[in-house]
This record gives C-alpha cells, sequence and structure tokens, in this order.
C-alpha cells in the first residue's frame, strides 16, 4: 500500500489557517482524492481533552514549560491515534498546526528555546515531520485585529500584541530551519486569493508525489 502524504498549516492567530485549510480539504476531497482533516492540539477525545485544559483563559498560573509538554502530549496522542494510521492507510492528511507551531509560541515567544522544545517534540513524534508545510504569513497586527471580533477569546488569544509578535519573528526562525518543507503564502491577500495559493500548492504536491 503507497504510504499518505502529510500536509500541514501554519501561521499566527489571525492568519486564516482553519479557513485556509478546510477549504482546501473540502475542494480535495470533492475531487474524488482519500483525505482526512483534523487539528491541533486537539483531533481525538484524548487531546481534545488536553486543548480544553490548554486553552482554557481560567488557566493563567499555567508554568510555560507545563503548556509545552501538554501540546507535546496532545500532539502524541493525535499523532499516533489518528494521523499516522490515516498516513499507514495512504491517505493525504491535513492538519491544521502541528510541532512548527510548538516551536514558534513556545520555542521562540515563551521563551523556552527553540531546540528545548524541538527536543520534547521529536520524542513525541519520533521525526516524522510533515511531507509540506503551508505557511500563512501574516504581521502581528493585522492577526490580532482579525481576532478580536471572535465570541471567544482563549487563553493565547488574549495575550499581549508583544507575545504575538515574538511569535511571528519566532515563525521566521521555523521557516529558516525547515525552508525544505515550508511554502509561504501571502495570508494579507484576500481570502479566495490565499485559499486559492494554499489549493495550489498542495495539488502540485499531491501529483508529485502520486
Amino acid at each position: 500500500m503507497k504510504q499518505g502524504i502529510f500536509i500541514t498549516f501554519e501561521g499566527p492567530d489571525g492568519s486564516g489557517k482553519t479557513t485556509v485549510s478546510r477549504y482546501v480539504y473540502e475542494k480535495l476531497l470533492n475531487e474524488g482524492f482519500p483525505v482526512v482533516y483534523t487539528r491541533e492540539p486537539g483531533g481525538i477525545d484524548i487531546a481534545e481533552q488536553i486543548r480544553h485544559i490548554i486553552l482554557d483563559p481560567k488557566n493563567t498560573a499555567m508554568d510555560v514549560k507545563t503548556e509545552a509538554l501538554l501540546y507535546a502530549a496532545s500532539r502524541r496522542q493525535h499523532f499516533v491515534e489518528k494521523v499516522l494510521p490515516a498516513l499507514n492507510q495512504g491517505q493525504i492528511v491535513l492538519c491544521d498546526r502541528f510541532v512548527d507551531s510548538s516551536l514558534a509560541y513556545q520555542g521562540i515567544a515563551r521563551n523556552i528555546g527553540f531546540d528545548a522544545v524541538l527536543s520534547i517534540n521529536e520524542f513525541a513524534i519520533e521525526d516524522h515531520y510533515p511531507d509540506l508545510t503551508v505557511y500563512l504569513d501574516l504581521d502581528a497586527e493585522t492577526g490580532i485585529k482579525r481576532i478580536e471580533n471572535r465570541t471567544f477569546l482563549d487563553r493565547l488569544d488574549q495575550e499581549s500584541i508583544a507575545f504575538h509578535e515574538a511569535v511571528v519573528l519566532g515563525y521566521q526562525t521555523v521557516l529558516e530551519r525547515f525552508k525544505e518543507r515550508i511554502q509561504i503564502v501571502d495570508a494579507s491577500q484576500a481570502i479566495p486569493k490565499v485559499q486559492a495559493d494554499a489549493y495550489q500548492i498542495v495539488l502540485n504536491k499531491v501529483k508529485h508525489v502520486s
């Protein structure tokens, strides 16, 4: 059986990851591709329970290393229970966030250290990196303006603009370290253009592999 393709979507808050990744999923599905959609943190029951703990606005006392470890624990369970089985069945897996988010948010923005967070996540995923990552590039100020009208802001959404600026800088480190698998889309464009650009990148990868 042919091995599947693992594709992730990354970007700072407000960059449109969920909107864009779901669009790509629906379009691939409608064209008959064997595709699975999922998200992090979450995607399966145990990981969703951990997600609630991480993102609950009441958990302001959470230590930054606890946060990083919880993300890695959620990622491990999600990966072995949902992502890996789908890949082993030859499916295309689209995931809204993965390891790169932890590297940018916890490794850089939380000042834990890029390599320290990379280490705990490599333990969690056993070096199963995505085949392709679509990075939605957007500045922090624009991203925050986009999310401020949401009906619910989670614990990370409520962080300061300085934190979100640090996340964007953190992603620049990720882009440099893993540039061979990352394709960048300008997320400041109109959403239909962002969706079209992202879909074309994913379609090119899927056709190349198949």
